[in-house]
């Protein structure tokens, strides 16, 4: 998996990254009791972060439409205690968010600790769309570079750990997924006529991808490109970076309040 976490400044090629590898896994059955081990872990590991309440967590989900972000939160994260685990959505920004600095929901939605906070979307579609759509200039977009950089720094520097994953998908299979969406009555209500808009846009945006993660992927902070058209195989790689990663953190429980012979004492 190292190989698909973005080294911080380098110049990323998007097409070099496989959307269809499995990391060697030949099937989902192959890989299916990995995933529920790591399940598993995370929730046992995640009940020890909310007790310690010294690091929280942020995790970002980026793709293009169809690549799998809401999947990605059904299938890793939904084992976790809801009372620690919270998921915020980033749509167009409300007429109050729109009056502040562009990171200022980011920065109130950040994780408490003890908490793990999916971001689904995030911060970064302020570097996306105005640089796919030219809303704003250039050079406004380049120091939004820097600027998520430093206020990354803050929350880790403050005991947030960081995950960031691009969910990578074919063009192909994007296309095989609208479809769907158009086909299965149960999925009818995903699809929307400005997915197939924007997906004219895939050129730009697949550009716009390759210059954040070569600018914002930091040791503090890094970018993992996640191969998403199998989703099985996306909800594995997540699941198990998330995994390592919290237990690097070696959350403890903290000691009881009474001592062993106090409990000893106590009848209820």
């Amino acid at each position: 998996m190292a190989h698909h976490r973005v080294r911080p400044g380098s110049h990323v090629r998007l097409a070099r990254f496989d959307p269809d590898d499995t990391g060697g896994h030949e099937s989902e059955e192959a890989a299916r009791e990995k995933l529920a081990s790591d399940i598993e872990r995370l929730v046992k590991v995640q009940d020890a972060l909310y007790a310690d309440s010294r690091h929280a967590v942020l995790i970002v989900l980026q793709g293009l439409d169809t690549a799998g972000k809401d999947g990605t939160v059904k299938h890793v994260m939904s084992g976790l205690n809801p009372s620690a685990c919270e998921v915020v959505p980033f749509k167009v920004p409300t007429p109050e968010e729109a009056a502040h600095d562009f990171l200022w929901r980011a920065h109130r939605a950040a994780p408490r600790l003890g908490h793990i906070t999916i971001f689904n979307r995030s911060h970064y579609e302020d570097v996306l769309v105005p640089r796919v759509h030219r809303t704003v200039p250039r050079k406004v977009v380049k120091a939004r570079y820097e600027q998520i950089n430093a206020f990354e720094r803050i929350l880790t520097d403050n005991g947030t750990l960081i995950l960031k994953f691009f969910l990578h998908i074919s063009k192909a299979e994007q296309a095989r997924r609208l479809r769907e969406r158009l086909a299965d009555p149960s999925k009818n209500w995903k699809f929307n006529l400005n997915d197939v808009a924007e997906r004219k846009l895939w050129s730009h945006y697949t550009v716009a991808y390759e210059k954040l993660l070569g600018h914002c992927s930091t040791d503090y902070a890094p970018w993992y490109v996640v191969p998403a058209n199998k989703k099985w195989y996306r909800n594995l790689f997540v699941a198990q970076t998330l995994r390592r990663a919290l237990e690097d953190l070696r959350p403890k429980y903290p000691p009881p309040a009474l001592s062993a012979a106090q409990r000893k004492k106590v009848r209820i």
